[in-house]
């Protein structure tokens, strides 16, 4: 099982689009320090998922969400949950 996830930082107001096979895992990676793009935005939370049953299809929901390019669209994903 596969999750397409989206994480928000409000220090930075930005929104960050992934997959993975391990959400809890991969939510503390994100709220650590390791020297990497989401450093700026601690604390992350999770705001959305979906689930997968391959990365293929997660991989190509997280290209979908992110050729949009669009901060406006992501909040209307949210707000259907």
């Amino acid at each position: 099982m596969y999750t397409l996830y989206i994480l928000h930082s409000i220090t930075l107001d930005r929104y960050y689009i992934g997959y993975t096979n391990d959400i809890v895992r991969r939510l503390s990676e994100h709220n650590r320090i390791k020297g990497k793009f989401t450093d700026a935005g601690i604390p992350w939370s999770l705001v959305y998922s979906e689930s997968f049953a391959s990365k293929k299809e997660a991989m190509l929901r997280e290209k979908f969400i992110k050729s949009r390019k669009s901060k406006k669209f992501i909040i209307e994903l949210i707000a259907q949950i």
